[in-house]
Order: structure tokens, then sequence, then C-alpha cells
């Protein structure tokens, strides 16, 4: 009996580690860019939600957000102080184009 105890306690107790190793920080703006981006899909960002994630990442001044075909926004944006196009895609990427 005194080993069943015993054995139950180890059991129980080395079951606490894999619960504490679940991640929930999700991805933050200044993520790195997924390989291809932008990506084609379903994109769910409004214009104000485009802008902000861009402005969230260091461009300012904004302009021209229109989503294209693949569900990309395109726009321009001063980066750096230098004007450039960016994208938007779907999962939140942002490139310089």
């Amino acid at each position: 009996m005194k080993k069943l105890i015993i054995a139950s306690l180890i059991a129980t107790a080395t079951s606490f580690g894999a619960v504490a190793q679940t991640s929930t920080t999700a991805p933050t703006p200044t993520s790195p860019v997924d390989a291809n981006a932008p990506l084609p899909g379903a994109n769910s960002f409004t214009e104000g939600q485009a802008k902000s994630r861009l402005e969230a990442n260091g461009y300012t001044n904004v302009t021209g957000l229109t989503k294209d075909d693949n569900g990309v926004w395109k726009g321009k944006a001063t980066n750096a102080g230098t004007e450039v196009n960016v994208s938007v895609d779907y999962r939140g990427n942002i490139v310089k184009n």
C-alpha cells in the first residue's frame, strides 16, 4: 500500500511540469515577416486596422490603402524619412515593395 501511495505522488508531481509549457503569447507587431509575404488570403483587417498595424511598426503618413484581389492591403507610407510602397497581408505581415 505504501508503494502505491508513493508511486501516485511521484506520478502526480511529474505531471505538473507539462501544464506550464503551454504558450499563450500572441505574435507582436514586430514579429518576423513570413517567407513569401505578402501572402494571399481572406483578409479580415479593415482599412483602419491595416493602417494602425503599419503605424505601430513605425510607418507614418499612411495613404492610399486599398485591398487587392488577393486580399492584400496596399498603399504608401513613410519609413525612415522615405516614401515606400507597403503591403499588409491577412496574417499582418508588412512588406515594403
